[in-house]
């Protein structure tokens, strides 16, 4: 089973997230990507789409040689932790970065996305379950005590740029709840589908403290990233008119 939520050090308490999970919700999901990706194509988000594949790489250059290899405060029993990480990180890294720049569009179907990628989340999870018996099971886990400080940094950096821009009181003004909102509530969504579907079974410690940080940490970068391509270019990659 899963490692326990808390590991007690001698001045800390350290947070690590890990999951159960059999190899069919990876073929499950690989589909779930597949179909995303192409529902993308098919509606002319070429953007998101870029960013996305940009997001699953960016994870796994994190995860894989970051926590892994450098840290190694990753662990994975049952696969070979390269294609297994590179998966996951792509798995997680394209739908969260989708759904962010989705979100930061700001096109009208926010609702529509959410729903979309939320359910395949909750799908592939159920679905492996019921079906998935038959096939091997996975374990990894990951120490969070030697870098979670260093990701608060980041976060505290990137939302006091934002900050001073809007107490400058000069251009236009950041919408900072959005953006918090956005952050947060994407790492929530897919930490409470692993919760709730028993894939990753700790309580709340994770669901809790990676939501605040992890994904959030990001937000003001990729909205920097976002506000500047998007005066450029139109979802579909063509350039606006200047």
């Amino acid at each position: 089973m899963a490692r326990e939520v808390f590991s007690k050090g001698e001045d800390n308490m350290e947070v690590i997230p890990s999951r159960v999970l059999n190899e069919l919700y990876i073929y499950l999901d690989i589909g779930f990507l597949l179909l995303l990706l192409g529902i993308l194509l098919f509606t002319k988000r070429y953007l998101a789409a870029i960013a996305g594949l940009c997001g699953g790489l960016l994870y796994f250059l994190v995860d894989y040689g970051g926590f892994y290899l450098l840290l190694g405060t990753r662990t994975v029993e049952g696969a070979d932790p390269f294609w297994f990480l590179l998966w996951m990180s792509m798995s997680y890294g394209f739908t969260n970065f989708v759904w962010i720049w989705l979100w930061l569009d700001r096109d009208g179907h926010t609702l529509e996305w959410t729903l979309l990628i939320v359910s395949g989340w909750v799908a592939t999870a159920l679905l492996s379950q019921n079906f998935g018996q038959g096939f091997g099971t996975i374990s990894i886990a990951r120490g969070t005590g030697s870098y979670h400080g260093i990701m608060a940094l980041i976060l505290f950096v990137g939302y006091a740029l934002l900050c001073l821009h809007n107490i400058r009181g000069k251009g236009e003004k950041i919408n900072l709840v959005w953006l918090l909102a956005t952050g947060i509530l994407v790492q929530f969504s897919w930490e409470a589908v692993l919760l709730i579907t028993g894939i990753r079974a700790q309580g709340l410690g994770p669901l809790i403290v990676d939501s605040l940080i992890e994904t959030n940490l990001g937000l003001p970068y990729l909205y920097l990233i976002h506000r500047a391509i998007s005066r450029r270019f139109r979802e579909d990659t063509k350039r606006i008119p200047s």
